[in-house]
């Protein structure tokens, strides 16, 4: 072979070595491309995936959130109901109260007339009656009329003092009592003893149990009894103060036009 031949053989040889190297190299900075890729892409996949599970998740609390709006509107739904019965209910009474009210104005246009005429009817009552305890029961009928006419008393209380004084006039009716004063009887002023035994009787009698006389309530003076009635007279008055066992007592009891 001649030597011109070898030469290019070798040069041949050269060139195929330098060209498997050249694409070796090649080939490795493709791989080595390929695997950045590769990886770039993983990490990727892996973000998206990340992104994937965190909306999967916020979809769930979504969806609970809506669950819990729906569950949360109905029981709201129901309460606005429930609000709207006692509501209804409120504006009832309220109209009520207010129908009471309008009736309380017109019941208190009629009751003061009607309190003016009760106290006309004690005043009258108490003049017709036993005259025991006659100042207090006076004064306590001064004290209606002065209380009538003060704007500082409400009408309710006006009422009720007027009721409580037919109260205490009733409950006169039933006791007896012995007070002790004087007392004008045939133009002259006597200290005595004067029994009221409830609203039956009305006996005044000397301290020393020598003079006996009744109330005649037609007359509206004192009448004279007989000497038979000081003794039951004053064993009475014993009784009633207490200074003798409760016993059975005799009282004279005035008749229409006489003494009985």
């Amino acid at each position: 072979m001649s030597k011109l031949s070898k030469n290019k053989i070798a040069i041949a040889i050269a060139g195929a070595v330098a060209l498997t190297t050249t694409f070796a190299a090649s080939a490795a900075e493709d791989i080595k491309s390929l695997q950045k890729a590769d990886a770039t892409i993983q990490t990727a996949a892996a973000k998206s995936q990340e992104k994937v599970n965190k909306l999967h998740e916020q979809a769930g609390d979504i969806v609970y959130q809506y669950r819990q709006v729906i569950d949360d509107t109905d029981g709201l739904r129901s309460y606005n109901d429930y609000v709207a019965s006692l509501v209804a209910d409120q504006e009832q009474k309220i109209k009520a109260t207010q129908e009471d009210i309008n009736g309380i104005d017109k019941t208190r246009q009629g009751l003061v007339p009607l309190m003016f005429k009760m106290i006309a009817t004690i005043e009258e009552f108490v003049a017709l009656d036993l005259p025991f305890e006659k100042q207090e029961r006076h004064d306590r009928i001064a004290y209606l009329k002065e209380m009538m006419v003060d704007s500082n008393v409400s009408t309710a209380e006006k009422y009720r003092k007027v009721l409580e004084a037919y109260q205490i006039e009733l409950q006169s009716g039933r006791t007896s009592q012995v007070n002790q004063g004087k007392e004008t009887i045939n133009g002259k002023e006597l200290t005595v003893d004067v029994l009221q035994f409830g609203r039956i009787t009305l006996v005044a009698q000397t301290l020393d149990s020598q003079q006996t006389w009744v109330w005649n309530k037609n007359a509206k003076n004192w009448d004279s009894l007989g000497e038979e009635w000081n003794r039951p007279t004053r064993n009475a008055i014993d009784v009633v103060r207490g200074d003798k066992s409760p016993n059975l007592v005799q009282l004279p009891v005035p008749a229409v036009g006489s003494v009985k």
